[in-house]
């Protein structure tokens, strides 16, 4: 960092504007703190954000492994565990802040508050949201991961965390890897397989949203609720 002019430094720079004059690189080095021999903290950083393209930028950190990361020349495993470390605490201070009193009442609100989750997957991921009588969030509950399939998944492991949590109604949500949020047939099989369970146990499945690359699709009102 001393070969980089003084007002340049993610340190100097912060002190004297403010964390968020800071670009995404000079955050990152000061996550880093230190760089290796002939290679600064901030130039470090930038080799880390071009691991993904110039796109996808602190983006790219939640596609990496901390194998990923360590492949990185100068990047050791721990400050790969820094970097995933950070990922994940600004990924959770975004959903706190969201989820304050949240309600899920429009399929809008529950896309949006699962975006970033879901999209981001590599794999298929199947969660489930418990509400209460007033539609606010109870729990949330990752049900499968890596296929979701109506052969792979019984409704019973579904309504057991239901009814562990006393949910009024559920909402199930999963990701298309692929980015295209269309429902396949196996997607309204399990739908049509859980609201028939619901229907039974008195707990409603209130909707299937299904995310895909910044977009989604509720089932119910998209008209496959049949």
């Amino acid at each position: 960092m001393r070969s980089i002019p003084k007002e340049e430094r993610p340190y100097e720079k912060c002190l004297e504007h403010g964390a968020e004059a800071l670009s995404d690189a000079e955050l990152l080095a000061v996550v880093l703190r230190t760089g290796v021999k002939g290679e600064s903290a901030l130039e470090l950083s930038r080799k880390v954000l071009a691991q993904h393209g110039e796109a996808n930028g602190l983006l790219g950190i939640y596609h990496m492994s901390i194998s990923d990361l360590t492949k990185v020349k100068g990047l050791g495993r721990v400050k790969a565990i820094q970097l995933k470390c950070v990922a994940e605490l600004s990924r959770r201070i975004a959903r706190a802040t969201f989820s304050e009193g949240v309600i899920f009442k429009e399929p809008e609100t529950v896309a949006r508050y699962y975006m970033e989750e879901l999209r981001h997957q590599e794999q298929e991921v199947l969660m489930l949201a418990m509400l209460n009588s007033k539609g606010r969030l109870m729990k949330d509950q990752v049900i499968s991961k890596g296929t979701v399939r109506a052969s792979l998944i019984s409704p019973r492991e579904i309504f057991i965390e239901a009814v562990r949590n006393q949910a009024v109604s559920i909402i199930m949500l999963h990701n298309h890897p692929s980015g295209d949020p269309m429902p396949s047939p196996e997607d309204l099989l399990l739908t049509r397989r859980v609201r028939k369970a619901g229907h039974i146990l008195g707990i409603e499945l209130q909707d299937h949203i299904i995310i895909g690359d910044c977009r989604a699709v509720s089932m119910r009102e998209q008209g496959f609720w049949q």
